[in-house]
């Protein structure tokens, strides 16, 4: 299973090659990409699967400052991300609608939601297959605790490989995300929202942690709830991770390279047009 973050290389294109928001560019560049990626790693990790994500992150409801700043950073930008968007999850509805890949999205989950339960789900028996995941995002490498997990970073085009996945994602809780806006566990929730500047987390308080997690205070103990559950990936809610497994077993989509073919042409992408077989 090939399981790719749609946002991640969507959104990851526009800005790395600094796109304008041209519907008939993006549309190209990101069917493009999905293209590469299924002939790169297809005949070893099987079919794409394209994770999404959804409006109402289900993060917002415990914690309401997650990736507060994202939004106002993108205020101040000159790209019309408005459009931008609509033109995205325009590509998203059309590849959904004719390619043979899954698309799924869950209005309450993130596609790390989507990506997490899907690999959790071929721990099970009968279900084991190897997962490549394309994204960027370093939250990921977590999910190498699973030995049929590997991931490929669009932006450095190379492999992420992470050998101490759990020590990874410790220290990860601990020390917080800044581009998602959550601090380290030394440190307020309104932290970033608010300017203020993080309280300090040294390598000697992390060493110590890492040992027992009973050294920390109080006040610690309940950032170190707030960032595992923000940013460990078994966190997510059971009955979303239910829904999201039935979402998957529900699509049964097969190949129309017909379909395909009439597609492109009338997208205007007549240079994938040439690599046709890429798709089915």
């Amino acid at each position: 299973m090939i399981i790719i973050d749609y946002n991640g290389i969507a959104i990851g294109s526009i800005v790395a090659e600094k796109l304008d928001a041209d519907e008939n560019l993006i549309r190209h560049v990101i069917l493009n990409r999905i293209r590469m990626y299924r002939k790169k790693f297809g005949q070893k990790y099987g079919e794409v699967v394209v994770a999404t994500d959804g409006m109402k992150n289900w993060r917002y409801d415990i914690y309401p400052q997650y990736k507060a700043k994202r939004k106002d950073s993108r205020k101040e930008s000159k790209t019309d991300w408005k459009e931008v968007f609509r033109i995205t999850n325009a590509v998203r509805e059309e590849i959904d609608q004719t390619f043979q890949y899954k698309v799924l999205q869950h209005e309450r989950c993130e596609a790390d939601d989507i990506i997490a339960t899907l690999v959790e789900k071929t721990q099970e028996f009968g279900y084991h297959e190897p997962v490549m995941i394309i994204s960027a995002d370093k939250d990921f490498a977590q999910l190498q605790k699973y030995e049929n997990v590997a991931q490929f970073s669009p932006m450095t085009k190379k492999m992420i490989v992470e050998k101490h996945p759990r020590k990874q994602l410790m220290e990860l809780i601990f020390k917080g995300d800044q581009a998602d806006g959550i601090p380290n566990i030394h440190s307020a929730d309104n932290c970033f929202v608010d300017g203020i500047r993080q309280t300090t987390l040294r390598q000697k308080h992390i060493d110590s942690y890492m040992e027992d997690l009973s050294a920390m205070d109080s006040e610690t103990q309940r950032n170190y709830m707030r960032n595992k559950k923000l940013i460990d990936l078994s966190e997510t809610p059971q009955q979303y991770k239910d829904e999201i497994i039935n979402m998957f077993e529900a699509q049964n989509k097969s190949v129309d390279k017909m379909k395909i073919m009439n597609y492109l042409m009338e997208k205007r992408c007549r240079q994938l047009l040439e690599d046709l077989g890429d798709f089915v």
